[in-house]
């Protein structure tokens, strides 16, 4: 059994894991200011980024995922993670008050609040505000508004409706404009998207989150396996190499 552990930092464009044989594993998945506060790292340095857990958060967790795997039950490891997650994030650098508001306010417009209105009510100029959000978020507040936006037609088109009033509801201004932004980010069409999860019936452990839109299988001729939502994760564990998904999240998950 291989134990691999990988931390992917958050970023505007889809990556691509695969693996063979069956996987086993934890995923843990951060707002981008826990993220912060958890690795008292510049989060610019790992944005797009996925790198070994232990390259990103210090050699004395190279052995961990290795403990990790040995525990004999799953209750020992999430005991064991919560420890060590409560003490790095208790003994890391606060977060900006300012940092954390825009944040929450461009989460909950879904990115369509424009930049320049977040600047003027933190108090910032527009470049203030980018050069905070680089080192406590990892992206420029414009290129998280353009994921969060790809994520709430992602969920519309979940809720049941068609992928022009998704486009719409989520703030594009017409579907040529969506289609771009799609291609850009998840690199297919949004139908060819769809029509590939709908030939598959079994999707991966994310369908399990809330509110989050779920992994679909890919035709192993494209040379992918998973697929994911725009914001979620590409899953590592102590029992595999990385699954496959296609991911431009929001949230930067750390992957024990």
């Amino acid at each position: 059994m291989t134990a691999a552990s990988l931390v992917v930092g958050v970023r505007t464009t889809a990556t691509l894991g695969e693996y063979i044989g069956p996987v086993h594993g934890v995923t843990v998945l951060l707002t981008p200011l826990a993220a912060y506060r958890l690795t008292a790292a510049p989060m610019e340095a790992w944005a797009c980024r996925t790198m070994d857990l232990a390259d990103a958060l210090g050699a004395r967790l190279r052995n961990f995922v290795d403990r990790l795997a040995a525990y004999p039950d799953w209750h020992s490891r999430f005991a064991v993670l919560d420890r060590l997650l409560a003490v790095r994030l208790l003994s890391g650098p606060p977060c900006s008050p300012r940092v954390d508001w825009a944040w929450r306010k461009l989460h909950h417009t879904a990115g369509r609040i424009p930049i320049r209105q977040l600047a003027t009510e933190t108090g910032w100029s527009h470049r203030q505000l980018e050069r905070r959000f680089l080192q406590q978020v990892g992206l420029p507040p414009k290129s998280l508004a353009q994921v969060l936006r790809l994520q709430e037609a992602l969920r519309h088109r979940r809720h049941g409706l068609t992928w022009a009033d998704a486009a719409g509801a989520a703030g594009y201004h017409d579907q040529a404009h969506f289609t771009r932004s799609f291609k850009a980010m998840i690199g297919c069409t949004p139908g060819r998207f769809s029509g590939v999860r709908a030939a598959f019936r079994e999707h991966g452990p994310l369908d399990a989150l809330p509110d989050q839109f779920p992994t679909a299988s890919l035709d192993a001729t494209t040379g992918t396996i998973r697929t994911g939502k725009a914001g979620d994760i590409c899953a590592a564990s102590p029992g595999g190499s990385p699954s496959t998904a296609i991911c431009a999240p929001s949230s930067p998950p750390w992957t024990p």
